[in-house]
């Protein structure tokens, strides 16, 4: 099997077969069966969409690269076909949701459009992610906009190590925290980036951590331990809030939303886009009236990637998408 996870381990009642699913950076979930005895090991499905051809797609593999204190850090890396030093390619620096997220090897479509469309991707496990251990997973509370963002700064430099990445043409792109981070970014490193995608992204700690709803109070908890508590911690949660930051920005933002996301709620991109042009600055708006916090339609999908494609192309290419 090529690298990726496997997933819902069965073993049969007569301990002779076992079902798994794998799910590889080329090839979403399918499921196998493998048999002890013979140690055969059989596809049963293939949930690639045949109009897809799998030669397109691109491998990922983990890498690690130090961070500006010499903390190491994890990141998924995929390098487009044909990028050489004789043919340098755009990037993308990705950032996962969370706080406490994980990026991982299964397939990632929205990924996969990407390095297809000529772009390397490295997508970044800043500390604070999960997966590493209990030190590296608290190492970002009461940090955010601070060292997490260092690090996915660092994930540019690194970029700059492998001879085929132009620099100078690096985007960062995240839905949710992820979101946030490229908010930040944006808002506190506004050079180190080209262009940002925010995909429903949280703008304002202080109504974000206001507005948790009763039916999310555990949640509600560990987020105020790991960020911060809207009562005692408001002047610190404003300084790391890009919405009261927004005239630094001055890189081409995209930002995507729900209308009805009850979890980063519409208005948190509402303010960053209306702040973004009150100062006359490069900024363009997505909305999707039937979706929350995330995409549960395909067609939203769909229209999301091509937005997000037409947006990057010319400012990190400097041409249109076709």
């Amino acid at each position: 099997l090529p690298d990726g996870d496997i997933t819902g381990v069965t073993i049969s009642d007569t301990e002779k077969r076992m079902a798994f699913y794998h799910n590889g950076s080329r090839s979403p979930n399918n499921l196998f069966a493998y048999d002890f005895a013979s140690k055969d090991v059989a596809k049963l499905t293939d949930s690639l969409n045949p109009e897809i051809d799998p030669a397109d797609l691109v491998e990922s593999r983990v890498i690690r690269y130090k961070s500006f204190d010499g903390l190491e850090i994890p990141a998924i890396l995929y390098q487009p076909h044909g990028a050489t030093a004789e043919n340098k390619v755009p990037a993308i620096v990705m950032v996962h949701g969370g706080p406490g997220g994980q990026a991982r090897m299964p397939y990632n479509a929205l990924v996969q459009y990407l390095a297809n469309h000529g772009y390397a991707v490295l997508d970044v496990n800043n500390r604070g992610s999960s997966g590493y251990g209990k030190t590296f997973f608290t190492a970002d509370d009461r940090k955010h906009g601070r060292e997490p963002l260092w690090d996915c700064i660092e994930a540019k430099k690194y970029f700059g190590s492998l001879g085929y990445v132009d620099v100078d043409k690096v985007g960062i792109m995240g839905g949710s925290y992820g979101g946030y981070m490229v908010l930040a970014a944006l808002a506190f490193k506004p050079e180190e980036f080209a262009a940002g995608v925010d995909i429903f992204g949280v703008s304002n700690w202080v109504r974000t951590l206001q507005s948790i709803p009763p039916y999310w109070e555990s949640f509600r908890k560990s987020l105020y331990t790991e960020i911060g508590d809207p009562e005692t911690d408001l002047e610190m949660l404003r300084e790391v809030s890009p919405l009261f930051h927004a005239d630094k920005i001055t890189k081409p933002l995209i930002v995507l939303q729900g209308a009805n996301d009850p979890r980063v709620i519409k208005p948190e991109s509402d303010e960053i886009v209306e702040a973004i042009k009150k100062k006359n600055g490069v900024v363009e708006y997505v909305v999707f009236d039937n979706e929350g916090h995330g995409f549960s339609k395909k067609e939203n999908e769909i229209r999301a990637y091509k937005a997000i494609l037409d947006f990057l192309d010319p400012h990190l290419k400097g041409s249109k998408s076709g």
